[in-house]
């Protein structure tokens, strides 16, 4: 990778490729800063905060999601972003009923990417139950089709829909094992397969995801998912958190993606997932923004690497400078589909930054991606489409009054 990051000595400027979010809730933008305050006697959790998620759910418009998406999209941007891979579960109206036009909650992220500038993967989410033997609570039913034939119905009319766009791309995701049964989450890979599209999944985000599939399956989450045949290398675990070693080997021997969200498994106190593990193991890492809870690309990338050091207690644990820009760029990008574009979009940072002052030409790829911030971003290109200049987004002032406007009709 450091043959692709160049520095121009004459205009202090530094060109990387641009980097890949493979996994984003962009909606989720809306909650930053809301979900901080202890509201109760005990602590909180993934749960406690999915309660405050579920709230916005039941709130939001297309419209809305529009304006959400949009700005989570141009700030993206402006930390270097060029290809966003959404993992879209929010389908239907209030009160779970399907829109009369039923790709209307799709499109409007789809929109919101493209008035950010940025290539994007929708990851249609297939999400049909709340848990074995859970009842849905309120903001949940929006998530649920009736059935997996009324999801990939829906899949097929997206692909057709965009079959022509150089921008927009459409893969699959089975939420997670809670939300899917075992049919469910087999119908849906089967279709990946057929046609050759990604295929992405919660994967042992929670302890508690990982003894409710005990419970229900005697499996734990991936050796149920290697049971049905589901690992192969189009397949990216989001989260892949709490695994045994066992269950890190037979992601790395199918060569499967896993995308790491540090910033939100932090902020959620979800746990760490073992990198150097799966690294060992031969997994492909990716790194997403999830639920948008910060505006660095950069610390997102670089956290990676460092909270395996607090684990281990050691230095160059997982992965250098050189293997965090891969997972940024190139394995991103293929973890959403668009492998053949990771040579195409290009960041210019200002080598006269703060943060990259004195980096040598054998060092820049270290110095940008442990030392970088997005106030160091002065450029950035998709394709031949030039979104931010000289350090703002071409777009930023209305994206910011959208997203203004979004929040205002939000209740917290």
């Amino acid at each position: 990778m450091t043959s692709i990051i160049r520095r121009n000595h004459h205009t202090h400027h530094i060109f990387m490729p641009g980097m890949a979010s493979a996994h984003s809730h962009a909606f989720q933008r809306a909650l930053r800063g809301r979900t901080q305050r202890r509201r109760q006697a005990t602590s909180g959790n993934f749960w406690t905060w999915r309660a405050h998620m579920f709230r916005l759910c039941q709130q939001l418009t297309p419209e809305v999601v529009f304006d959400l998406s949009r700005f989570a999209f141009v700030e993206l941007a402006l930390s270097g972003v060029t290809t966003i891979g959404e993992f879209h579960y929010i389908h239907h109206n209030q009160g779970g009923q399907p829109y009369a036009y039923r790709l209307e909650m799709s499109d409007a992220v789809i929109a919101a990417a493209r008035e950010a500038g940025l290539r994007i993967t929708l990851i249609r989410a297939g999400y049909f139950r709340a848990g074995h033997q859970q009842a849905l609570v309120p903001g949940q039913d929006r998530f649920c089709d009736a059935d997996v034939d009324a999801m990939l119905r829906d899949v097929d009319n997206l692909r057709s829909k965009y079959a022509d766009s150089a921008d927009v791309r459409i893969a699959l995701a089975a939420h997670s094992i809670r939300a899917c049964t075992r049919p469910q989450i087999q119908a849906i890979a089967d279709y990946a397969r057929q046609h050759t599209l990604p295929l992405h999944m919660h994967v042992s985000e929670q302890v508690r995801e990982v003894d409710e599939c005990l419970a229900e399956h005697g499996r734990r989450p991936v050796e149920l998912l290697a049971d049905l045949g589901v690992l192969d290398e189009r397949f990216t675990a989001v989260h892949a958190t709490h695994l045994e070693p066992h269950e890190v080997t037979l992601l790395g021997q199918a060569r499967a993606f896993a995308c790491i969200c540090r910033s939100t498994e932090r902020d959620l106190g979800d746990g760490s997932p073992n990198v150097a593990r799966l690294v060992a193991a031969g997994a492909r890492l990716c790194v997403g923004a999830d639920s948008h809870c910060e505006p660095d690309a950069f610390a997102e990338l670089r956290a990676i690497e460092l909270d395996e050091r607090t684990r281990a207690q050691a230095r160059w644990v997982a992965a250098d400078g050189d293997a965090l820009l891969m997972a940024a760029n190139q394995h991103g990008y293929e973890s959403i589909g668009w492998g053949d574009a990771a040579q195409e979009d290009e960041v210019q940072l200002r080598s006269d930054d703060a943060a990259l002052a004195g980096a040598t030409d054998d060092t820049l790829a270290d110095a940008v991606v442990f030392g970088a911030t997005p106030r160091a971003v002065d450029g950035v290109r998709v394709g031949e489409r030039e979104i931010v200049r000289d350090g703002a987004h071409v777009g930023y002032a209305g994206a910011l009054a959208g997203f203004e406007r979004a929040l205002a009709k939000l209740q917290p």
